[in-house]
């Protein structure tokens, strides 16, 4: 048995609760109308579970070495190595639902050890060590992968440390005049506003794990954030980066463009740690906003609706933030929990617009994109609803937390296709999912499920589906459940042209099904760069590539 993280720690705990999402203080509680809703709907009691506690848990026992300890220890000093039982669980999975469904286990898998390097030096040392020694490296931000990306896997090799990156947690420049900021791998999403801030600057980059990621984790998983629409994906703002691998150190850039050759930072953006560890990375930052406009429509039905974001995304209007929710997705909206069991039954799509600027130019693109949707049958709904979702934007996981207390689960998937086949993705993603859960052959019983699903991100050539699965888990082998659910959206998604993840990287969860997208050739040269980079193969093995 081990001890809990507030006796027993001896290296500082991720901020994160251990066996489910955030801030505890932060925890949602189901209101009586959710409650009568996913009774009615899922058929289950709606009484909740006894919460799991790290001290019921067991860990295997470190296999490394008292010399192998005091070896680390000599490199990053004896205060930032670990092999106690708790600090090794708490770093031992992402936030996925099989993650979080796994913390219930009486026994589970841990890395052998933590180590908290504190500078780029640093973690080259320790990167050799683990090359020479025969261990491997999972690399820790901050904990909020939902594809595997973080599971302790050795591999061949004969141990596995979790590499924290806390300590990269400093603004290491800003060129003002250029409006390039460096930030540490370790920074999460909000220290980085508030370091930029002091700088009149803003990074844009707001995914739903903002609060908890980090910047480190947004390069290696080519996160994209909610403002997307106007700010990019967050490897559209990387200007360089510094990668550390066991056989030395890339220092990539220094201009954001360059025709010297293959970019090699397009290659280590979405790598997941699989060939080195990002300790630095330098991005494009621009002003704090003059101003933020909201405003909300309702279009009558999804395929109106998708016709009519495809003229605002390729319009010069183009707001920051642009999304719509499905009809389902709109009636039920989960990413607003107060609106749930609401007496607003006038269906349609929700549509969310959201400018940030310059006031005149706010209200300018404002003007220009509601002229684009009144012509397309939209109907105005105010700043309310678009003001209500930034509200509550990042607490959408909380909400899953408390679902899968009382034995409710609700998972999430995301891709990306061509406009002229969204509509036929939703339907396909949406018709597997439901078949896979719903099955009187499975295993386990049949679940009913609502699929939700909302256009994320968009291009002038392309958008991002974002679907949130809700199912009565099954009480035996939940895990499974859910598995043949993901591998049937997976299925569905490679069977329709669309990209196997368009933001949620690679990891475990996607990677038999990443040679259907680049091919035998594409694996071969993914495992060329790793066996030039990381020839003895410690770097996060069992994930990206096939």
């Amino acid at each position: 048995m081990i001890a809990s993280p507030s006796s027993f720690s001896s290296v500082p705990a991720p901020p994160m609760r251990w066996d489910g999402w955030g801030d505890p203080g932060r925890e949602t509680a189901l209101s009586d109308a959710m409650l009568g809703l996913i009774r009615g709907a899922l058929g289950v009691s709606g009484d909740p579970r006894p919460r799991h506690h790290p001290e019921d848990v067991d860990v295997p026992v470190s296999r490394l070495t008292d010399e192998d300890v005091r070896q680390l220890a000599d490199i990053v000093g004896s205060d930032h190595v670990s092999i106690e039982p708790v600090d090794r669980l708490l770093r031992a999975a992402g936030r996925s639902t099989p993650d979080l469904l796994g913390r219930r286990a009486r026994t589970q898998s841990a890395p052998d050890a933590v180590v908290v390097p504190g500078c780029t030096d640093e973690v080259a040392r320790v990167l050799a060590w683990c090359a020479d020694s025969d261990v491997a490296v999972v690399t820790y931000g901050g904990g909020t992968a939902v594809t595997g990306g973080l599971a302790p896997l050795a591999g061949e090799h004969r141990a596995v440390i979790s590499l924290d990156m806390c300590r990269f947690d400093t603004l290491v420049g800003v060129d003002e005049v250029s409006h390039i900021a460096t930030l540490g791998a370790g920074v999460t999403g909000p220290r980085a506003e508030e370091l930029l801030a002091e700088h009149g600057m803003s990074l844009g980059h707001f995914p739903q794990s903002f609060r908890f990621a980090t910047i480190g984790g947004f390069a290696v998983t080519r996160s994209s954030g909610q403002a997307s629409a106007g700010y990019g994906r967050f490897d559209e703002m990387v200007v360089g980066l510094t990668l550390v691998t066991p056989r030395g150190v890339l220092r990539l850039g220094p201009v954001e463009r360059s025709a010297a050759g293959p970019d090699l930072r397009q290659l280590v953006l979405g790598s997941e740690g699989t060939f080195g560890v990002v300790t630095e990375v330098s991005l494009r930052v621009h002003p704090i906003p003059e101003a933020v406009v909201s405003q909300a429509w309702r279009v009558p039905d999804f395929a109106s609706g998708a016709a009519a974001v495809r003229r605002v995304a390729r319009s010069d209007a183009r707001p920051t933030v642009l999304r719509m929710s499905d009809e389902a997705e709109t009636a039920v909206n989960l990413a607003s929990p107060d609106a749930i069991g609401s007496d607003d039954t006038s269906g349609g799509c929700l549509v969310i617009t959201r400018f940030e600027g310059r006031e005149s130019d706010c209200a300018d693109r404002r003007a220009r994109v509601a002229a684009l949707l009144t012509d397309a049958g939209a109907t105005d709904l105010g700043a309310g609803p678009a003001d209500a979702w930034a509200h509550g934007r990042f607490d959408a996981p909380y909400l899953r937390d408390a679902l899968l207390a009382i034995g409710v689960g609700c998972e999430t998937l995301e891709t990306a296709t061509t406009w002229s086949r969204v509509e036929a993705l939703r339907s396909g993603v949406s018709t597997a999912v439901t078949a896979a859960l719903g099955s009187e052959d499975g295993p386990w019983s049949a679940s009913p499920a609502l699929v939700l699903c909302h256009i994320s991100h968009t291009y002038a050539t392309a958008a991002s589906l974002y679907f949130t699965v809700v199912y009565r888990l099954d009480e035996d082998d939940p895990i499974r459940q859910w598995d043949a659910a993901k591998q049937a959206a997976s299925r569905a998604i490679v069977d329709h042209g669309a990209t196997i993840t368009h933001h949620h990287a690679i990891g475990t969860d996607h990677r038999a099904f990443l040679d259907s997208e680049i091919g035998d050739l594409g694996v071969q040269v993914l495992r060329a760069v790793k066996a030039t980079l990381d020839p003895a193969g410690v770097m996060n093995p069992g994930k990206l590539v096939p």
